[in-house]
């Protein structure tokens, strides 16, 4: 066994060694080595050690588990591990996450109850290990969700194609079990139904709250939580984001983040329930969005006006192909492209207020076990993606009364950079001088879409809009070359003069065209003069 031992891996590097025969292979016998990152499994055979070996790093196990069989004379018990290594798929270049199951038989005991503990320390040291393997991303040492945990799993089964529940009967139940994590299912009912359910829920049951549906599900759980007394605490509920609707833009921007290629459909879906089991949470920005008569709401995603907010609502006819109906509508819109009137201004983000609200994010109070280390500075505050200057306008400083928001005292966090939405703006803020627009999109996630990288810089936390704008006068066939860059995030380097790209911490917006569509995470809401502003890391997201 030594002998053996030695070939495999260096003794100084192996936690644990056994020889053990297959779940299905009672005759077949291998070696299996835990290192600290590996899972490594060779069979016993006179063949090179190579030729038979297997390494599964533990940083793709989502759970392992010990048991006996249903047969009570056999002595024998079980160890099964889970894996969803990044794997190529035969006759094709992508990669994406593929399930890999590892079963073993421990029998080398004559005592039953012997084996079945030495199957559990085995199940055990691996959880642990895999459980060890966080890396830090951009700078970022994320929490970890507690184990055992507790998930409350909101299901919309209309979403998408209407396949959300098919999808998690053959994919999500089976991961989360294998994680060993618990969840209840919720399927919504109607309209704002989560967003009723969690204002009123009692969420110390819960650990998290898991979204499976498009995006608009998740705009309203935020809501609620936002809207409740104890809204400091509830924001802090780490929430889940799992693809079963048409828009999965922000499933597609965790994946993103997470560094791996990019995929959409089922597998998207299996990369994000992958990253929900590894439980990893991070802060996530939201964004307090005013309008005219409608009280406040709050924003994880996007705010847009004009072409996006029109492909984004007119293709809803178009549902039942799925994420093709952006597709659709995209054609649809460009073969009558429209120009919208408006004011558009914006307060600039920068390095220094950045830095200032970075230092402030790291002390805020959270339930973590490992707390948030480093948030990164902001960049480049500006980009404008042609050889001329957008010529903007500084505006006059006005004193103002406190916006609405705060002289109610309403729940959720004080919105301190923007006046009311009848009086003026302060001098720090631009006005964007062109009045002619085709389009204004306002970006928190990296993704508009599963096949958008409409903000390649933009991080959870950033505490920044990605604010662009299409001025008037680009073509059809531009605008489409726009977009088909964007699916790579190339669209600020195709020096479009019509393209103006900014980082903010608020924006206001005056539409003086009568009729027009504006979205808040793809949910139409009231058109008319809206406002913004970005609060650094006021909930949390699981981004694995």
């Amino acid at each position: 066994m030594d002998q053996c031992r030695a070939k495999l891996e260096p003794t100084s590097l192996v936690k644990l060694y056994g020889e053990f025969t297959g779940t299905s292979n009672r005759k077949g016998r291998c070696a299996v080595i835990l290192t600290e990152k590996d899972l490594i499994v060779q069979r016993l055979t006179s063949a090179p050690v190579g030729r038979n070996k297997v390494v599964l790093s533990l940083k793709d196990c989502v759970g392992c588990r010990a048991y006996r069989g249903n047969d009570s004379a056999d002595k024998a018990a079980y160890l099964v591990a889970y894996f969803y290594p990044l794997k190529r798929r035969w006759m094709s270049s992508r990669v994406s996450r593929q399930r890999v199951e590892q079963g073993f038989r421990l029998a080398s005991l004559q005592d039953p109850q012997a084996n079945l503990e030495e199957a559990e320390k085995w199940a055990r040291a691996v959880r642990e290990r895999s459980a060890r393997q966080q890396f830090p991303r951009n700078g970022v040492l994320m929490s970890q969700m507690s184990h055992p945990c507790q998930m409350m799993l909101l299901v919309n089964p209309q979403s998408g194609k209407g396949q959300a529940l098919t999808l998690y009967n053959n994919h999500i139940q089976r991961m989360l079990n294998e994680a060993g994590i618990k969840h209840t299912l919720v399927i919504t009912e109607r309209q704002n139904h989560a967003r009723e359910m969690v204002k009123e829920a009692d969420l110390s049951q819960w650990d998290a709250l898991v979204i499976m549906s498009g995006d608009g599900l998740l705009y309203e759980v935020i809501n609620g939580l936002l809207e409740r007394p104890d809204w400091e605490e509830a924001i802090r509920t780490p929430l889940g984001i799992l693809p079963g609707g048409s828009g999965n833009a922000l499933a597609a921007s965790i994946h993103h983040y997470s560094g791996a290629s990019p995929v959409t459909s089922e597998e998207l879906l299996v990369s994000c329930g992958f990253l929900l089991c590894k439980g990893l949470v991070s802060h996530m920005d939201m964004v307090s969005v005013h309008l005219s008569s409608s009280p406040r709401l709050f924003s994880f995603l996007s705010l847009a006006w004009g072409f996006v907010a029109d492909v984004d609502i007119e293709s809803e006819k178009y549902r039942h192909f799925g994420t093709v109906r952006f597709t659709i509508g995209t054609l649809v819109r460009l073969a009558s492209l429209r120009v919208y009137k408006g004011r558009l201004a914006y307060l600039p983000a920068t390095k220094d207020h950045n830095n200032e609200e970075a230092l402030r994010s790291n002390t805020m109070l959270c339930k973590d076990r490992v707390p948030p280390v480093t948030l990164p500075a902001v960049r480049d505050s500006s980009f404008h993606n042609s050889c001329h200057s957008n010529n903007s306008l500084k505006v006059r400083r006005v004193e103002s009364t406190p916006s609405r928001s705060a002289t109610k005292a309403l729940p959720g966090p004080h919105d301190s950079l923007l006046p009311p939405l009848d009086q003026p703006l302060p001098d720090d803020w631009v006005v964007v001088p062109e009045e002619d627009f085709v389009l204004m999109l306002a970006m928190y996630q990296s993704h508009l879409a599963e096949d958008l990288l409409a903000a390649p810089e933009a991080t959870p936390d950033d505490g920044v809009i990605h604010l662009f704008y299409v001025r008037a006068g680009i073509s059809p066939t531009a605008l489409l070359r726009l977009f088909l860059a964007m699916e790579k995030g190339a669209h600020l380097t195709t020096n479009c003069q019509h393209l103006v790209y900014t980082k903010v911490r608020a924006l206001r917006l005056e539409p003086y065209s009568p009729k027009g569509i504006i979205t808040v995470d793809g949910e139409v809401v009231e058109y008319g003069p809206v406002q913004a502003e970005v609060h650094r890391g006021l909930s949390r997201l699981i981004t694995g």
